[in-house]
């Protein structure tokens, strides 16, 4: 019996009584291990907030309630549980038939079990429940495989990369690191030995790869850290700087929940506004999380980020000053 099936049972035995029940009952009579039923216990207090206490007077356990019952929760996974649950679902159904189908296929089948259950609301999860995947690129199968594998193997690529911004591409030879997966994306840390430095690649825009016989170049997990992982995003690097971004009374309501990087620094001010204070290297991707909130954010610094987006919503705002878009006209039938 899981433990789910398992905590539902001593529920059961509890709700409604109005009298206690003993250790010694729930282990003799019902076959509660000891130290299960102390697991039990405390899931039931702290994870799904249950009243449940020891009353001596009364005879043991019992709910602390004018009728002694209580309703459990109909959803009895934390947010981080369902969602691991729910996206693995979905990763599942759409993965392409492959050499794992034999060892996926009992994980999948205990997955669709688990949604299906009466602790997630009779089986209403899977079509209730939606990861939406926004702004996914799509990548060339073999290019990933090939790429996940150097990484793995500690191996050498010589690729062909396309570079959007300058709509170019080059070829390097690198020493890959390690895969990130980040919004919706596949991104590789590497070694670029032409750069002689590290550089982050997305996945997609590999156009052709080569696998050398060469052993990949160690870079250690905490230059990695540091080089990488310190910044804004995936434009990461060693911080060069620190956004202060001023939120408007409304808009601060979203934000002060928000993580935007784990070594943000936030605080109300006094007119309601919210001030964020984000470290970052490379500012495309800060910019582009700027841009979307329009007239509700100010940056307050540094200068160099505060006239960049001051340009950009100037350039936008001209798009808009010429009276009838070039849109009118293919409306009228013109070109």
């Amino acid at each position: 019996m899981s433990k789910l099936d398992e905590l539902y049972r001593l529920h059961r035995l509890l709700d409604g009584r109005r009298t206690g029940m003993s250790r010694a009952t729930l282990i003799g009579e019902h076959g509660f291990a000891r130290s299960t039923l102390g697991r039990l216990v405390a899931d039931l207090r702290d994870k799904l907030n249950a009243p449940l206490i020891h009353d001596k007077d009364r005879g043991g356990y019992r709910y602390d309630t004018a009728d002694g019952r209580f309703a459990l929760p109909g959803l009895w996974f934390t947010a981080d549980e369902l969602l691991a649950l729910v996206t693995l679902k979905q990763l599942l159904s759409n993965l392409e038939p492959g050499l794992l189908d034999e060892h996926l296929r009992p994980l999948q089948a205990r997955i669709d079990q688990l949604l299906a259950s009466r602790h997630l609301g009779a089986g209403e999860a899977a079509s209730r429940i939606r990861v939406l995947a926004m702004a996914a690129r799509r990548k060339n199968p073999r290019h990933f495989q090939i790429v996940a594998g150097a990484v793995l193997q500690r191996q050498r690529l010589k690729i062909d990369y396309y570079n959007r911004e300058r709509d170019e591409t080059s070829r390097r030879e690198i020493s890959p690191q390690r895969l990130a997966h980040y919004r919706d994306n596949w991104y590789l840390d590497a070694w670029c030995h032409q750069k002689k430095g590290l550089r982050i690649f997305a996945v997609e825009s590999i156009r052709e790869v080569e696998p050398l016989v060469k052993r990949a170049k160690a870079v250690p997990e905490t230059t990695l850290d540091r080089e990488l992982g310190s910044s804004y995003g995936i434009f990461a690097g060693k911080p060069r700087a620190t956004a202060i971004l001023l939120f408007t009374p409304q808009r601060a309501r979203w934000v002060a929940e928000e993580t935007w990087h784990p070594q943000q620094q936030g605080r109300w001010r006094a007119d309601g506004r919210y001030e964020l204070r984000i470290p970052y290297s490379d500012d495309r991707e800060l910019l582009m999380d700027i841009l979307k909130y329009g007239a509700d954010v100010e940056v307050m610094a540094p200068d160099a980020l505060r006239e960049t987006v001051k340009k950009m919503l100037n350039e936008a705002a001209g798009q808009y000053r010429c009276g009838k878009s070039a849109f009118s006209g293919f409306e009228n039938g013109s070109e």
